[in-house]
């Protein structure tokens, strides 16, 4: 994490092409199968993250490619809807994984014993009380891809415990 002035243009370069880009490469080609298919369609589940939703301190460009995957998302639903393919995007908040490791251990220098208060602090702002199981999350992209969902596309659905709830 480190304040939006300091991130070099590299820094910059690299985050928006593995985030932005990436995203944005993997709908291409997406789009373009689903169209040659028969019959045409299909399901498309983005992934953000809450911190697109609104920007968050010392993760401008982070929070700046998540915002950009929910419009490139929002934008592509529109335009490819009438062709049978549904766009959608989860937004997700803090779920067990990897990544979630590794944000505590950078920003309690790897101590343990302070990663686990800090998680502890990120689970009182949660209603739910927890940080979820990536099991919740891929229900969630599993039912966006399923017909039960087939009226829903451009929609951001947030998988957050509720944390971002007092805001939306």
């Amino acid at each position: 994490m480190k304040l939006t002035a300091y991130f070099t243009e590299d820094e910059f370069d690299n985050i928006i092409s593995i985030n932005l880009k990436g995203v944005w490469l993997c709908l291409k080609y997406e789009i373009q199968q689903m169209l040659r298919q028969q019959p045409a369609g299909g399901a498309i589940v983005n992934t953000s993250s809450i911190n697109g939703l609104g920007g968050v301190a010392q993760g401008a460009l982070y929070a700046a490619t998540k915002a950009g995957v929910l419009a490139l998302t929002k934008s592509a639903a529109q335009e490819y809807a009438r062709q049978g393919i549904r766009i959608n995007a989860l937004v997700a908040g803090a779920f067990r994984t990897p990544m979630l490791e590794r944000v505590f251990e950078r920003a309690t220098a790897g101590d343990p014993e302070t990663a686990k208060a800090a998680e502890g602090q990120i689970t009182q702002l949660i209603p739910l009380g927890r940080v979820g199981h990536p099991e919740e999350a891929a229900e969630a992209v599993v039912w966006l891809c399923s017909d039960a969902a087939s009226y829903v596309t451009g929609h951001s659905m947030i998988v957050d415990g509720g944390l971002t709830a007092w805001a939306r």
